[in-house]
């Protein structure tokens, strides 16, 4: 069996159990990103994670559980903060085109890798911001200017709060895709919220098709205006917390 078929096997039963909706122009943009990542990853470090079936699930259908918490509005803008291999905007964008996706992404051989998938997948639509979320969220272009921010293995919850309640409209939503235990970096990120003008709205844990695993998704709510002095310098957020001493986190790997 190829892996294009073991590729889409696999995404046809995740989507099946989710009931979401795709076609077959759809599942063939999957192959093609598949094979662009497995051919890229002889080059540069995208992913540990390259087996057809694992990359699914993996990597696609935990980028499209977001659809399973929320449905977004036609055209919705949404930023993707640290989107490295293109996770999770890129498989959001192919199941859902209407969708406006900006990649913020930092490192440039990342950047050129997503700029090739863009090309080659023929998606309208996406927008790749080749710079680090501190200094994107400063452009007046981008700042206070999404309804929706994602995250996925970027770093702690305090963090990313820093990275991405300053991109949000008020209003707007940020979920961070995290691994199973999240009870002490949800802890951690109290402080955070308050100085940005953040709250947790919810926390749901789920369980991945086909290859179960589990998952954790912290949804915060932009609920007031971020001062202006947050995002600090590019690298303060990660090195310098906004947390309370004493606080731990748990991150993903």
């Amino acid at each position: 069996m190829n892996d294009a078929i073991i590729l889409k096997q696999a995404l046809w039963a995740g989507l099946a159990q989710w009931k979401i909706t795709v076609d077959d122009r759809m599942l063939q943009k999957f192959c093609l990103y598949y094979e662009l990542l497995r051919d890229w990853n002889k080059r540069i470090n995208l992913t540990a994670i390259i087996a057809p079936e694992e990359v699914a699930v993996k990597h696609f259908l935990d980028s499209l559980s977001i659809l399973t918490m929320l449905s977004p509005p036609d055209g919705l803008k949404m930023v993707d903060i640290g989107s490295g291999a293109g996770f999770p905007g890129l498989p959001l964008k192919i199941v859902r085109p209407d969708m406006e996706i900006t990649l913020v992404e930092s490192v440039g051989k990342k950047v050129l890798f997503l700029r090739e998938v863009v090309n080659r997948l023929n998606l309208n639509g996406v927008v790749i911001y080749a710079g680090r979320a501190e200094e994107g969220a400063r452009e007046p272009a981008l700042r206070g200017a999404f309804q929706l921010a994602a995250a996925r293995a970027v770093a702690a919850l305090p963090v990313l709060t820093e990275y991405a309640l300053p991109f949000l409209q008020k209003g707007g939503l940020f979920l961070a895709l995290k691994g199973p235990k999240v009870e002490g970096e949800v802890a951690a990120c109290a402080r955070a919220l308050e100085l940005l003008g953040g709250k947790i709205r919810d926390i749901k844990s789920f369980v991945l098709p086909v290859i179960p695993e589990e998952r954790t998704m912290v949804i915060m709510e932009k609920v007031a205006g971020t001062p202006e002095k947050y995002p600090r310098r590019p690298g303060i957020p990660a090195r310098r917390p906004l947390q309370e001493k004493g606080c731990g986190h748990t991150a993903r790997h």
